[in-house]
This record gives structure tokens, C-alpha cells and sequence, in this order.
């Protein structure tokens, strides 16, 4: 279905126009990317797992210390007969500069690395996760707004009716019978009006959880996203390309297999460039005497020998894990496309279901207007309008309904094929 068709429907689905200063689904995403907790707690934890490859980097980089102690040591006694001591004081420096780590830190930045890759993309999904819950908030609200519309509007319109039923009662025209079918149908309304009034407020408590502020009214003109893929075979390979599940899976994979190598390093000898200088004073009864300063550089060479097979069970262990990672890279595959195929299916059906409600609704319309014109003339039955008023109501609540139907189901095909961002719904 084109784009010029749905927003039509749309258009046919709204009971009412929004006012100038309703709330645009747009505003809504903006707004909760701002500001929802969720999203800004994961970017949080990207941030930090960010500097896991900076860290993996400095054990290949120059490291130094610094050392110091002080003490008191007793020397006995003097020819006079008074306790001595010395007050001694020692420092030094030392550096260590790693020349080859067997791997060992290629490895391990390489792991670092893929977790990031794989962390950005999860932090991917819990944005489109929290867009999409957007979306289904937005939706369920409008839905309550529109259907509280319905209800007044056929209030009012009801109204008219038992006015004018009670002006052909008093001329004769009309039985109390018709007179009270109209009341009870009002009342029937009235009833649905106040159970729609409860579905807005926890409607509007769910937008605000998510979004993190009030709504106001809804504005329910909204465009189809440009985004959609057009046929359900764009729609299995957008998502096997740019589902951010299956692309973090596969940076997993690269994470691991860096791991293994990260085991095997531990069996590779390493050589440091190392070097120290360090110096003391001692005080003797009121002198100070220095010591003669020391330095050394050199270098230290590391060679595993026997590590009581360790080594080679972390190895082990890390290739069984990046097998799993690899299985789970093929499972995340299936899921993505059949989530792609579900999410499509599911847009069908409500655009399916969107048009044949606007046709429904048309046709109730009509009916309406002509029931109500026959009665004037004595050609209907009181009966007769309230089965067209009810019918009428209820079409245009499937219509309502249909129309965020569609919508929840764009989302959800959206966030399958990896396309669900801020500008989805621009």
C-alpha cells in the first residue's frame, strides 16, 4: 500500500481534528531519547566498557614506580653509657618496558575491542527497544483519546435524537417506548464514555513512564516511516544486515576468537626492558650520612615451562566458547528473519485491516444519514437507528484501532530490519 493511501486512511480514522498544539509522535521520540533512564543507564555502560581496550593497551606500556621506606635501628650503647640509633630513610625508581608480550596484548585488545563492537550494537537495540515501546505507548494512547471522542460525539448525537423523538412523542408521531430505546442506548454510551476516560489515564501513565512527560492530546496524523522496506524478501535481508542482535552475535564471535589467541599467548616467553635507581640517607646522632646510589637496566626474559595444565585448559575453554558464540550467531539468524516475518505479516494485516474499516466506516456513515432521513418521513423504526448508531460508533473504533495497529506494527518491523532510530517517524 502507498504511502498516499495509508496517510488517507489515517485521516478517515481520526474522530476529531487535533488541535494546533498536539503532540506529535516525532516529539515523543525526541523527548525519550533525551530523557528515558533506561537508554541513558546503557549508555552509560558502553561508556565504561569503552575504555576496556585502552586498558588491555597499557599492559604494552612503559610503567614506572616509585619506592620510599624509613626506619629506626637501635646501635647499643656508647662508651658513656647512652643509647644510640640512626634514623635511615631509602627511595627509588623503576621502569618497566614490555618489548614482547608473545601476543599476549594484541590479543587482548583485540577481545576489548569486540566487546565494544558488540556493546555499541546491543546499545543499538535497547534504543530501538525503548522507540519502539514509544511507539506502543503513543498508539494505545491515541487509541483510548480517539475512543473517548467516539463515545461524546455519539452522546451528543444521541441527544439530538431523544430531543427530537420526544417533540414526535408529544405530536403523537412517537411511542415512549422509542423514547426510552433512545435513553437506554444513551446511557449504554455514557457508560462507554467513562470506561474510555479510565483506559486514557493508565494509557497516559504508561506514555509518561516511558516518554517522561504528560501527553496533552495526540496528533494522529502520522506518515508512513520512508525507512519500511517495500517486500518481504527486503524486509529477511534488511534484517540479517542490520538487526543489531545478530550483529552484536557476530562481534561476540570476533571477541572470542581474539581469546583464544589470548590463551595461547600465556604460552609465548615475554621480554621487559627493565631498569631502577635508588639512593638512602642515615642520621647519627645529629649528621647525616648518605649512602652510595644504585641503578641497573637490563633485560627480563619470561619463560613458561610448566604451568601444570593450565594453559592448555583455558584454551580449550576458549574454543569451546567461541563455538557457542558461533552456534548462537546462527540462532540469532533464524530469530531476526522470523521476527523480520512476523513483524510483516502482522503490518499486513493491519493495513488490511485499516482499509476495509474505512471502507466499513463510509458505508456507516451513509447508513446512518439515511436511517435518520427515513425516520423523519416515518419510513424507520427507533430500532432501526439504534442498530445504525452502534454500528456507525463501531466502526469507527475498528478504524481507530487499525490505525494504531499499523502503526505499533511499523515499529516492530522497523526495529526487526535495524532501521528504527530518531528519524523513524519523521
Amino acid at each position: 500500500m502507498t504511502k498516499r493511501g495509508i496517510g488517507f486512511l489515517m485521516g478517515v480514522a481520526m474522530v476529531a481534528a487535533a488541535p494546533a498544539s498536539a503532540e506529535t509522535l516525532r516529539q515523543a521520540i525526541a523527548a525519550a531519547l533525551e530523557g528515558n533512564p533506561e537508554l541513558a543507564a546503557a549508555r552509560a555502560r558502553q561508556e565504561a566498557l569503552v575504555e576496556t581496550p585502552n586498558q588491555a593497551r597499557a599492559a604494552g606500556r612503559l610503567t614506572a614506580g616509585a619506592t620510599g621506606s624509613a626506619g629506626y635501628d637501635r646501635l647499643g650503647y656508647d662508651s658513656t653509657g647512652v643509647q644510640s640509633g640512626a634514623t635511615s630513610a631509602l627511595g627509588g625508581v623503576s621502569a618497566t618496558l614490555p618489548i614482547w608480550t608473545g601476543g599476549r596484548v594484541s590479543s587482548s585488545v583485540r577481545a576489548a575491542s569486540g566487546d565494544v563492537a558488540a556493546g555499541d550494537e546491543a546499545l543499538r537495540d535497547v534504543e530501538a527497544d525503548v522507540l519502539e515501546r514509544v511507539v506502543g505507548a503513543y498508539a494505545d494512547l491515541l487509541y483510548t483519546q480517539q475512543a473517548v471522542e467516539v463515545a461524546r460525539v455519539g452522546i451528543q448525537r444521541l441527544d439530538s435524537q431523544v430531543a427530537e423523538t420526544r417533540s414526535r412523542f408529544g405530536l403523537g408521531q412517537a411511542t415512549k417506548t422509542d423514547v426510552a430505546q433512545l435513553e437506554a442506548q444513551r446511557a449504554s454510551v455514557v457508560s462507554n464514555l467513562i470506561d474510555a476516560e479510565g483506559a486514557v489515564a493508565t494509557a497516559a501513565a504508561a506514555y509518561r513512564a516511558i516518554v517522561g512527560r504528560d501527553a496533552g492530546t495526540l496528533d494522529a496524523t502520522i506518515g508512513v516511516p520512508t525507512a519500511l522496506p517495500r517486500t518481504l524478501a527486503d524486509a529477511r535481508d534488511a534484517a540479517e544486515k542490520s538487526n543489531p542482535i545478530l550483529l552484536a552475535q557476530q562481534r561476540r564471535v570476533d571477541a572470542a576468537n581474539a581469546r583464544i589467541d589470548q590463551a595461547r599467548a600465556d604460552r609465548a616467553p615475554a621480554v621487559d626492558l627493565t631498569g631502577a635507581y635508588g639512593r638512602g640517607v642515615q642520621w647519627t646522632g645529629g649528621h647525616a650520612t648518605g649512602f652510595d646510589s644504585a641503578a641497573n637496566a637490563g633485560l627480563s626474559l619470561r619463560i613458561p615451562l610448566l604451568t601444570g595444565g593450565l594453559v592448555a585448559s583455558r584454551v580449550r575453554q576458549a574454543e569451546a566458547n567461541a563455538r557457542a558464540e558461533r552456534f548462537d550467531v546462527d540462532a540469532a539468524a533464524r530469530g531476526v528473519v522470523r521476527g523480520a516475518d512476523t513483524a510483516w505479516a502482522s503490518l499486513t494485516a493491519a493495513q488490511g485491516r485499516l482499509k476495509a474499516g474505512a471502507e466499513g466506516l463510509t458505508a456507516a456513515d451513509l447508513a446512518l444519514k439515511g436511517v435518520r432521513a427515513e425516520y423523519g418521513f416515518g419510513l424507520r423504526s427507533t430500532i432501526d437507528i439504534l442498530v445504525a448508531d452502534q454500528s456507525y460508533r463501531s466502526a469507527q473504533l475498528a478504524v481507530a484501532r487499525a490505525q494504531v495497529d499499523v502503526l505499533i506494527a511499523q515499529a516492530a518491523l522497523l526495529r526487526a530490519t535495524g532501521r528504527m532510530g530518531r528519524g523513524a517517524f519523521d
